[in-house]
């Protein structure tokens, strides 16, 4: 399978730079990978497509605030520090990207603040691009935490043209994110509301939340052209007991098992026993898919359209087929479906 496959032209109009009013307000093309049909919906009926006892898998992982802006010591260049995964809490010691790269070097020093209150020491090169960061704070744990608060931003993707604005603190979120250490958002789960969820509960669809905290690969385009030459980055996970056995007991009973974005279909094949079960899992995963794959749990999967050449759109094409997916996009396209973060929701049945 070859990269250029996953190429196509995306008009940068169909990138939603914004949120709409209501999370679940977005439309929703709902497509039959058996009888290879197209339906155009709105998300809410998502809650006529499923039954009682199916699982929908939701990703509970929280972004944190990850973007900060420093200056150089010295030069007082301004330099961007993407945080993206904390290596030791006590030692207030990080695995960062910085930009732009070339002008930082291990002993380099960044200063946070009007006064300097937080001052970052680069200790290591990781990557070509990353470097292992320590922070210097005087004061406690809780104190050096609100400074990483107060001087962080929200991780917007630089797909949407545009800065940081105060709603996309809220809204660049699931509501049901809970688990801190993402640094971006699961955007399939994004279209559900309290109302959604509620209705869920009361027609008893199932709601297991499993984590999948989204790190460096989202941000690491795949640079080769044969797709079994990529290597993605590991990615935390974990799928505790309840999660487990609400989805086991959803297979058992031969209900549906929707992964709820593809970070939660990659959580799930990480997870699976022999047997076609779900185990309670906690680890680190690599696993990315592209065709042909056979997946062996979810039976559906929530996704937004997705940016060419990107890892995501690849497991949708994974899901939905090759060629049916291409048509899709070509559906979406000329249907003018929003893409995403912020889009719109494509259901794969």
């Amino acid at each position: 399978m070859k990269l250029s496959e996953f190429k196509f032209d995306l008009p940068s109009s169909l990138i939603a730079s914004k949120p709409l009013p209501n999370r679940d307000d977005s439309k929703m093309m709902v497509v039959d990978r058996r009888t290879q049909t197209i339906e155009h919906r709105n998300f809410r009926d998502i809650l006529d497509i499923f039954r009682e006892g199916d699982s929908l898998v939701l990703n509970n992982s929280k972004v944190f605030r990850a973007r900060m802006y420093g200056n150089k010591e010295k030069t007082g260049a301004m330099i961007e520090v993407f945080l993206l995964r904390e290596l030791n809490g006590s030692m207030r010691m990080w695995d960062a990207l910085v930009d732009p790269a070339r002008k930082i070097r291990v002993g380099n020093k960044l200063y946070f603040g009007e006064n300097d209150e937080l001052v970052a020491e680069v200790v290591d090169n990781t990557t070509s691009r990353g470097r292992t960061i320590r922070f210097i704070f005087d004061g406690d744990n809780e104190g050096y935490r609100q400074a990483l608060f107060q001087f962080g931003e929200t991780p917007l993707p630089r797909e949407l043209g545009r800065g940081v604005q105060p709603d996309d603190e809220n809204r660049y979120q699931t509501i049901f994110a809970s688990r801190v250490g993402a640094v971006a958002a699961p955007s399939a789960g994004m279209h559900f509301s309290t109302a959604v969820l509620k209705r869920m509960e009361l027609l008893g669809i199932e709601a297991p939340q499993i984590t999948l905290h989204v790190g460096l690969g989202v941000f690491k385009p795949v640079e080769v052209e044969d797709l079994t030459k990529h290597k993605p980055e590991s990615e935390y996970f974990e799928v505790d007991e309840i999660a487990a056995a609400t989805i086991n007991r959803s297979l058992e009973q031969k209900h549906r098992v929707c992964a709820v974005g593809t970070t939660s279909l990659r959580a799930l094949e990480a997870s699976m026993s022999a047997g076609r079960k779900v185990k309670p899992t906690t680890g680190w995963t690599d696993k990315y898919m592209f065709p042909p794959h056979d997946f062996k749990l979810a039976d559906s999967l929530l996704t937004n359209f997705q940016l060419p050449e990107s890892t995501s759109l690849m497991i949708a094409s994974s899901f939905a087929g090759k060629e049916f997916l291409r048509e899709i996009y070509k559906v979406a396209i000329a249907k003018k479906y929003r893409f995403f973060a912020y889009g719109d929701a494509l259901l794969i049945i």
